[in-house]
């Protein structure tokens, strides 16, 4: 038998050696089963099943106590502790703690784990056999995922980044009693900021692949409801300008309406779109204005400048 770090075993009590604990063996090699690692009594002969790992001066040692993953497993851990060059540590379920190295972590900082996020992680051993984890990968995580049915599609779910990547990040969502979870992935145009390793996201299915039962998540809201959103923001920004007027319109170039109102200008059109179905804005020329207050036909751009103490192009206006 080999006597690994990681493996749950059963080995013979051989003896007793007070004040640390008991010796147990597999015929060959032996390791300390010390006094707080045993549950319930045990006795010189008797045949215990135990948990091998190393201690806290990389001895190699066993507990009666159960980890919540074994040598070679994958699953969710908690970050109990950070480390900024060593890494995350995980609460494992023995008492003690299990390594994520800074070196298997993404190489922006803002992308590692916090405390108390959950990381998809598969247990290993470093080059002298300790236990550590790493992050899991898709071909250990696919095996334990199941297919999302295509009623999914639209659905609101819940989602923990296990990478996360420029072009994207990919997640396991929550698939309730369906098992284990569903694979997805969020592509940047999808994502509203960056995603942490670890982190918990809702997001939204906006398609199921039919060949594997995966899915394309966004962080965004259906379109409809975007535009009520993007519109509602843009009536509370004129509502508070002087004279419910805005040098903001079809015309403004793209690039200032993102730095305006974080949205692109095709939704901002939309949005302005909606408003004016709705009667409750006017645009003229390169403004936009609440209903009721635009300038006189013919009056143009500049009279809502002076009343509105603004005067130029939006390019050149600081609303």
């Amino acid at each position: 038998m080999t006597l690994e770090a990681g493996i749950t075993v059963t080995l013979t009590v051989d003896r007793e050696v007070s004040p640390y604990g008991f010796f147990v063996t597999d015929g060959d090699r032996e390791v300390l089963l010390h006094y707080n690692e045993i549950e319930g009594s045990i006795k010189v002969g008797d045949q215990v099943e135990v948990f091998l790992y190393h201690d806290t001066n990389d001895r190699p040692a066993a507990t009666m106590r159960k980890p919540f993953l074994q040598y070679g497993e994958t699953g969710l851990l908690e970050v109990a502790d950070i480390h900024p060059k060593m890494g995350c540590f995980l609460e494992f379920g023995l008492g003690r703690q299990l390594l994520l190295p800074a070196n298997t972590l993404p190489e922006l900082p803002a992308l590692h784990p916090q405390v108390g996020d959950r990381v998809y992680v598969t247990v290993d051993r470093d080059k002298q056999g300790r236990l550590l984890a790493k992050p899991a990968r898709e071909e250990e995580l696919a095996p334990l995922c199941v297919r999302a049915p295509a009623t999914w599609k639209n659905r609101t779910v819940e989602a923990i980044v296990y990478k996360s990547l420029q072009m994207g990040s990919f997640v396991v969502c929550d698939a309730g009693v369906l098992g284990y979870g569903v694979l997805g992935f969020i592509h940047e145009r999808e994502r509203t900021r960056q995603l942490r390793v670890g982190e918990k996201v809702e997001v939204r299915v906006s398609f199921v692949r039919e060949e594997d039962g995966r899915v394309n998540l966004t962080m965004r809201p259906l379109k409809q409801v975007a535009h009520t959103e993007d519109a509602d923001r843009i009536y509370a920004f004129l509502s508070e300008r002087p004279n419910g007027a805005m040098p903001y319109s079809d015309e403004t170039p793209a690039d200032v309406i993102l730095k305006r109102f974080g949205i692109s200008k095709s939704a901002f059109k939309r949005a302005l779109g909606k408003l004016m179905r709705d009667g409750l804005a006017v645009q003229r020329g390169s403004w936009t204005y609440m209903k009721g207050s635009e300038p006189e036909e013919g009056a143009g751009d500049h009279a809502a400048a002076a009343t509105s103490g603004e005067t130029g192009s939006a390019e050149d206006s600081r609303p």
